[in-house]
């Protein structure tokens, strides 16, 4: 992979900044305006040998400002390209299925992923999640509702989940 595309846009929690590969698929994503810090997270086979900036990323800038405006599933179609092994994978792919306003335990988590005693390798995919928002780490929470930690700040994440519950 060559080339990638990264916008910054405003929302209401702060300003968000995705990088697309060039076919359009999201390799990093999330609350922050500082570029670098996403292509650090992105896996070093898919990290992009040029970035460039774009004032719009197409369909994947349309769908962050429609699930920042409370359209929740803007996002679930929009292609995400993520590098780890096997189980890190499956769980991203997983954690993509879990609608906006349902909260889970990492716990709960490991379940769906069909290995209930991998409660902190659960925990770690969502650590390692370099794809925020469209791979929705923030839907899982500690045993009991605790926050927990999220690499964009738990002031994020409290909004997310305020954002994504039924009014």
């Amino acid at each position: 992979m060559n080339i990638a595309h990264w916008s910054t846009m405003d929302t209401q929690v702060g300003p968000f900044t995705a990088v697309v590969a060039s076919d359009g698929a999201v390799l990093a994503s999330g609350w922050t305006a500082e570029v670098e810090l996403l292509t650090e997270a992105i896996a070093p086979s898919l990290r992009p040998a040029e970035l460039r900036r774009r004032r719009d990323l197409g369909e994947v800038s349309s769908a962050i400002r429609r699930y920042h405006a409370g359209e929740f599933d803007a996002v679930d179609g929009i292609e995400v390209r993520q590098r780890s092994g096997e189980f890190r994978e499956h769980a991203w792919q997983v954690l993509r299925t879990v609608p906006a306003g349902k909260r889970l335990s990492y716990a709960d988590y490991a379940d769906l992923l069909g290995r209930p005693s991998a409660v902190r390798a659960a925990a770690s995919a969502c650590a390692r999640n370099a794809a925020a928002l469209f791979v929705p780490c923030h839907r899982v929470l500690r045993t009991g509702g605790g926050l927990g930690g999220f690499r964009w700040g738990v002031q994020v994440k409290r909004w997310l989940l305020d954002h994504e519950s039924p009014r």
